[in-house]
Parts: structure tokens; sequence; C-alpha cells
């Protein structure tokens, strides 16, 4: 007999004994104890794992909880003043002209310092006939006037499209296509990639060169000639942007194609600044050192926002050096620091120096930190807090790891019921990736510690739960489904495969569709193997990830069909260099007969990504990317690679 059952029979044997025989037996009071006893007790029985893990996590979810509702309060405030971010900064230098807003190779840029070259920036596209709506691209590395460049556009309500600079070619050109830009902004130093594809774009597209000392030529204008005589005052503006206005596209490679123009307008910014703000604790005293590139989301946006709205200075890089990471932090007194998981195994792989431990940083944000090298980052560095974060720019399905909790991604409350979670794991199909549903039509939640496709439930007008999406709005429907857990719901498919354990914990574990991580950058599959097949002569290609020992994501690999060894291999690899950024060009190569290109297809493109690269089980011919050329994988070369000894 159960013990729930027992002590509930005892409950009513006392209280029948108790009417029966008077406090002769037994008191009344003592009677009501053993009847509370046997209702309570089972219940515990019943619940004493859920009872444990509430208490057991109830400190991490109070302070969750606590920073959440904070957080939850100034969006109110942002959406009922119709906010943007180019007010709450204006206020801001209006406030503290003088407070150091950015510092960049050893100049510090003030409030005051952005909000005139803003101006000055608004004033020249706004008697270039600019207004509320165009767009104009910005391509440029990190420096401060990247920030001022968007601020000072946004200020018109024209749209800045954050530009790869990485991209070259057919990709650059796409990017530039699709966002409809009517202007183009780059850097004196990646003058060359726009020239390279002059040809390919329209006529009436402007262009401004940014850092150059040259007169106007061609066409093109030099931007810093013309704001030398531009106003540094507020612009006027016949229509002022508002909280729900676009204000810059994102872009992001999705699963499938060529890069998507994510919307990010000025709700999300301010979301995502007042989260990051609330959710870290950061304090005013606080210096944050960000060397992610600004047209990324982590570094353009969680890298600038508590700069512009909440005077949190902001040390910008050109690009990560593991050499000067610690030495800046000491050198500017840094207090948070920015990671991507690529940068972490670059850090812990550099010699020992006395400035691992020495500096001042108490916390780290970012994501992909491995949890194969959590603890021994953290140990060795002396790093007191570290966050890891899993978001996307287009998505709403955005957590956090608020308390170290080694290799999590991020976690939900666990006081609160599954219904208020704005975030689950479902089943889908192993081989299609597709949502599995029950005999009810809904889709079923993972069990604890069982794969699934992370998903964002979506609630229009809740600033944290909308779903933005794309410039494209096929895509964006691509990436919804409806009728999730109850009729008439939807939520934002993710593309990742996630677990969740009992306290709540979400650990990332793969990628769906065609796009895999390398080198901290997310790269598209099919785009790649349009590159590939062109430089190729035009032949059958498959690109796919593989994993190698001791690597973050995963490594580019690129089936080739050349049944005849024609293949220039010095011919391909020079023709991927200058079609693809450095973290897309396949590191591999894998030589074939002939390729499925059935409805089968994936499933052999399965099948290859799970045979690797190793010579000893394959019987294509494979070649690995050394320096400038590719060179067959030997068994010999095999063991270098995965031992780590040759580089990738």
């Amino acid at each position: 007999m159960e013990v729930k059952v027992a002590l509930s029979l005892l409950g009513i044997l006392c209280a029948i004994m108790a009417a029966i025989f008077g406090t002769k037996i037994i008191t009344i009071s003592r009677v009501l104890q053993l009847i509370l006893a046997s209702t309570i007790v089972p219940f515990i029985w019943t619940y004493h794992r859920n009872i444990y893990i509430i208490l057991r996590t109830l400190p991490r979810d109070v302070k969750f909880l606590y920073r959440y509702v904070n957080a939850d309060r100034e969006t109110r405030h942002y959406v009922k003043n119709n906010s943007t971010v180019m007010k709450l900064f204006r206020k801001r230098a209006q406030s503290h002209p003088s407070k150091p807003c950015f510092i960049f190779e050893d100049h510090t840029w003030t409030n005051d310092d952005m909000e005139k070259y803003s101006n000055r920036i608004a004033s020249v596209f706004k008697d270039a006939g600019y207004v509320k709506g165009d767009a104009v691209a910005l391509l440029m590395p990190n420096r401060p006037e990247y920030v001022g460049i968007w601020l000072g556009l946004g200020k018109l309500g024209v749209i800045t499209a954050l530009i790869n600079t990485n991209l070259r070619m057919q990709p650059l050109v796409h990017c530039l296509i699709v966002a409809k830009v009517k202007a183009v902004i780059y850097a004196d130093e990646l003058a060359f990639a726009i020239e390279d594809v002059l040809d390919s774009l329209p006529s009436s597209l402007q262009r401004y060169r940014q850092g150059s000392s040259a007169p106007s030529t061609n066409g093109e204008l030099n931007l810093d000639r013309i704001m030398s005589s531009a106003s540094d005052k507020q612009p006027v503006v016949d229509e002022e942007p508002g909280y729900k206005d676009n204000l810059l596209y994102i872009y992001t490679s999705g699963t499938t194609g060529l890069p998507k123009a994510a919307l990010f307008p000025n709700s999300r910014y301010l979301l995502v600044q007042t989260a990051t703000y609330h959710m870290l604790g950061m304090r005013q005293s606080d210096i944050v050192y960000n060397p992610i590139p600004l047209y990324h989301m982590s570094g353009g946006v969680v890298g600038t926002g508590c700069a512009l709205i909440k005077g949190v200075p902001s040390v910008l890089r050109t690009k990560f050096s593991v050499s000067a990471y610690w030495t800046d932090c000491i050198k500017y007194n840094c207090t948070i620091t920015q990671y991507i998981g690529e940068m972490c195994r670059y850090l812990l792989s550099a010699p020992p120096k006395p400035e691992d431990s020495t500096h001042p940083v108490r916390l780290m944000v970012g994501n992909g930190m491995r949890p194969q090298i959590w603890q021994n980052f953290v140990d060795r560095f002396k790093i007191e807090q570290v966050n890891e974060v899993y978001g996307s720019s287009e998505g709403n399905a955005n957590i956090i790891n608020v308390d170290n909790t080694v290799g999590a991604v991020g976690f939900v409350p666990s006081i609160l019921p599954k219904s208020l979670h704005p975030v689950a794991i479902i089943r889908v199909n192993p081989d299609t990736c597709d949502p599995i549903r029950g005999s009810d039509g809904f889709c079923i939640r993972a069990k604890p510690h069982e794969p699934g496709m992370f998903i964002g439930l979506i609630k229009q007008g809740n600033a944290s739960r909308e779903f933005n999406g794309y410039l494209d709005r096929e895509a964006s429907k691509k990436k919804i489904i409806e009728d999730v857990f109850v009729r008439g719901d939807k939520a934002f498919l993710t593309g990742d495969i996630l677990v969740q354990d009992e306290f709540g914990y979400f650990y990332f574990k793969d990628r769906t569709g065609d796009t895999f991580r390398w080198k901290g950058e997310n790269v598209a599959t099919a785009e790649v193997e349009g590159v590939v097949s062109n430089v190729a002569g035009y032949r059958d290609t498959t690109v796919y990830g593989v994993q190698v020992p001791g690597m973050e994501g995963r490594a580019g690999m690129a089936a080739i069909v050349d049944p005849d060894s024609l293949l220039d291999f010095k011919a391909l690899a020079e023709g991927l260099d200058k079609a693809l950024p450095s973290y897309a060009r396949p590191i591999f190569l894998r030589i074939v007969k002939e390729l499925e290109l059935t409805g089968t297809f994936k499933l052999k493109k399965i099948d290859l990504q799970k045979e690797g690269f190793d010579p000893n089980k394959i019987q294509d011919k494979v070649y690995f990317r050394s320096n400038q050329e590719y060179v067959e994988v030997t068994p010999e070369l095999y063991e270098k690679i995965i031992s780590g000894v040759a580089k990738l």
C-alpha cells in the first residue's frame, strides 16, 4: 500500500475515533493535526522533487524576477513616452555633456562629441534630401564614428543597414540591393570592396567615403569634407521617428541562402539595452570593453546601448587581439568585457602572463563559451561572473545565464508555471526538423534532457515577445509556426536544438538547417555552395560543417563533383579568397564522382557530415586548406589536424 494512501486512512481513522470517544482517546486539536498531516504529507511525498527544485533555485529566480521587473518597468516607460534611442541620448548629452561615451585608441569621445558628430551627419543627409524611411548602408570597422553615423541618420528616421566588413562580391551586392539602400557609407580602407562591385550596383546609389583626405572623384563623395561645414545643431525634421520605427537593419545568415536583413526598430534596441543593463546588474561606475564587430547585435547593440542610454562608457577596439585583451582592460580600467566562444579559446591557449589575473574585470558577457573550457577559463582569469547569453538579431527567444552555471545558455524560473514561460523546447523530426504534433494537433514539449527545437512564443504588443522578422516578409513567415500549445498562438522557430534540465537551465546542442557556426560567425551553406560552384567551373557542390576536436563550432567542408580530376586547386583557393570572407571559406574539400540531387539529397548531406574528413574511413580524396593552398589529407596529416598541431 502506498504511503500517501496509508496516511490518509490513518487520518480518517483518527477522526472517527475522536468522534466516538471524545477527549478520552484524543483531543480535537490532535485530531486536526493528524488530519492536516494526512493531507500534507502525501502532497509533499508526491511533489517532493518539485518542491526541492523550487527551493534550490529560489535565490536565482528571485534575483532574475527582481531584475526583470525593473527592466519591464523601464520598457513600459519607453512605450508610454514614444521614446527613441536618439531622444534618450540627446537628453543624456544635455545633462552630462562631458561624460565619456566611447573610448577608442586613447581618444575619448564625450556625450557632447557624439551628439555634435551625429548632428552633423544628420545635417549632411537632410540637405541631400534623405527622409524618414530611406535606407543607407554602412561598411566600416569599429570606431566611434560608426555609432555616430547611424545615430545621426536615425535622427532623420533614416534606417542604417549594418554591413559585415568581411563581405565581398555577390554577397556584398546582395546586402546592398535587398535593403534598397539609396547610399552607402564606407571607410577609406574598405573602398576597394565597393569598387570591385560598382558594375553590379545601381548607378543611382550615392557613395560616401569616410576617413579619406582625397577629394571627391568619379561620383564618390568625401564625407569628412562635407561634414566639416555642416551644422552640429539638432536637426529639425518634418516627421520625427518613434518608438516603433525601424532604426537598423542587422543581417543574419538565417538557415538558408544569402544574408537576410533583420528589422531592428527603436523598440528592440531599447529592449536589448534595458535587458543588458538590468540583467547584468550593471553599475554607473562600470566601463565596458567591446572588441566585437559593430555590425553584430552583440557588438553593435549590447556593446553600445548602455553607453548611449545609461552613460556606461564603452571601450571600442577595431578587432579582437589575444595579446591586447587583458592589457587593454587594465589600461582602461574595464570592469565588464564582451566575448564570443572562439575568443575564450584563444585567450586560454595563450601563454600565461601576470595580466591574466591583475585586471579589474568582474563580469564577462557573451555567447559560445564551451562547457569544456568554462571552469578553466574562470579559474585562470579570475572572473567573478560569466553571463552566457542566447539570442539572435531577429528572434524573440532570448535568455541569459545569471548565476554562473557552467555550460548553461540561460534558464526560466522554476517558480513560474510553464504556461507563463515565453520560451519552450518542442519535439521535432530528427531528419526534417519539422515540429511533431500530438493527437490534439498541438506541439509536444520536450521532456527534461530531451533535445528539441527551441522556440519563442510570440505576443505582439509585448516588447520582449514581439517578432519583428526580416525585410523579406516571406522569409519571416517561414520562421513562424501557429497553433503551438493552444489554438491561435504563434511561435518563432530558432532553428537550434537545445535541452533543458529539471532546474530550468537550457543547454545548446546543435543547429539545424543549412547553417553552421565557425569563428564566431554563422555560415549559410547555400551561399557558400553557390560561390564554390562558380569558382570551380560550375561543378555540383554541397557544403556542410564538420566537427574538429578541440575547435568551436564546425569547420566548413565542400564536396565537389570532379570525376575526371580536372579541378585546379590553386585557382580554387584564390577564387574563394576573393569571393568569401575568411570564416566562410571551406577548410576541407572532398572530391566525389557524383552527388544526389533528389529529394533524399538532405539525407546524403547528413551522411557526408557524419563521415567528416578522416581519410582512413573515406574512399574519396580529401584536401585540407593549409596557408594559401589545398593539400591532400593523409593519415599523418589527419592526426596533426585532430591533435591541434595543424592550424585551422
